[in-house]
């Protein structure tokens, strides 16, 4: 089934992940809350040169935070680092040239950069793909998965170490609401078996992201996790959705809009108030399940997909 023909999906996306819902939501945000300063703290974001993040590492420089733009085309990184720059003056936002999905460079990218910095605040794991067809990396896995799961979760566990020595450290995932239509999976990861549709195989990825952060934020204390959905948001992700993006295009967010979760979960004093390891919407907590839902997994399944993660991790570890 097409993602937004489930009808109780898409009805709460009309309510809630339009643009007209965001401006709703916004009446009761906290204007103080991104008043602050963050100049000496730093922040990686991956997917960093379009869209979500790139509005997002616009909003953190302007704060005076130095940003490390993680992306895969070295032109349009560059492109919008002199944007980001020209625009508010902060000349501390750093370039890394990395493709989440060749899973060994990720290792490679996270080992060198904590050999390089002496810290790192906020990590925010921005960058997401859906495929048309299923396509494998030069591992054998599949694309998707290895771009939006498993190349965050390596970069996640990779980092961790400095995240842990950096103050009031933070890490941040930008999931989809899809990922309400789906329940954790952990029989297919590579979709291998049955038809490959890339909207569903994303939505899956989106629910993996969901657990990786609960997971994670149970085993780390003291570094705050969180993975929010930023609304439907005029993106390249949005466009790779054709039915969906034409019928929609009215209703989308600006990427501004989306990125605002995201830049009061990395800079705001009122995030380290909430509790870690939760979803968040509109700058509140929010429920992973749409009510009545059948997606609920049990936490056997999800110890199950970490120890999976982590196994496949490990296979592609540079020794």
């Amino acid at each position: 089934m097409s993602l937004y023909r489930n009808s109780a999906w898409f009805l709460k996306g009309v309510t809630e992940f339009t643009r007209g819902a965001f401006l709703s939501a916004s009446k009761r945000f906290v204007e103080k809350d991104l008043e602050v300063s963050v100049a000496g703290r730093s922040f990686m974001i991956t997917g960093a040169n379009s869209g979500i993040g790139k509005a997002t590492a616009m909003a953190i420089a302007k704060k005076g935070g130095t940003i490390h733009m993680v992306c895969r085309n070295k032109d349009k990184a560059e492109e919008a680092r002199a944007d980001i720059v020209k625009e508010t003056g902060n000349k501390e936002i750093y370039v890394h040239i990395l493709d989440l999905s060749e899973t060994r460079k990720v290792w490679e990218f996270a080992e060198s950069f904590k050999k390089k910095y002496k810290a790192l605040n906020v990590l925010i794991n921005n960058a997401g793909c859906i495929m048309s067809q299923r396509d494998v990396n030069a591992e054998g896995l599949e694309k998707s998965f290895a771009s939006n799961v498993l190349g965050g979760y390596i970069l996640i566990k990779g980092l961790i170490p400095l995240l842990e020595k950096s103050a009031d450290p933070r890490v941040i995932t930008v999931s989809s609401g899809g990922m309400l239509v789906q329940k954790l999976r952990t029989g297919n990861l590579q979709s291998e078996r049955g038809r490959y549709d890339g909207t569903m195989v994303y939505a899956q990825n989106k629910r993996q992201q969901v657990v990786m952060t609960e997971q994670f934020a149970k085993g780390h204390a003291n570094i705050h996790f969180s993975v929010m959905h930023p609304g439907w948001v005029d993106t390249p992700v949005a466009n790779a959705m054709p039915d969906f993006h034409r019928s929609m295009k009215e209703s989308l967010r600006t990427p501004e809009q989306g990125a605002d979760t995201v830049v009061w979960l990395a800079i705001s004093e009122a995030t380290a108030t909430r509790p870690s390891g939760r979803f968040f919407q509109d700058r509140k907590i929010v429920s992973t399940h749409l009510p009545l839902a059948w997606t609920h997994s049990s936490p056997l399944e999800e110890q199950k997909f970490m120890s999976l993660l982590e196994e496949l991790a490990k296979t592609f570890q540079p020794h």
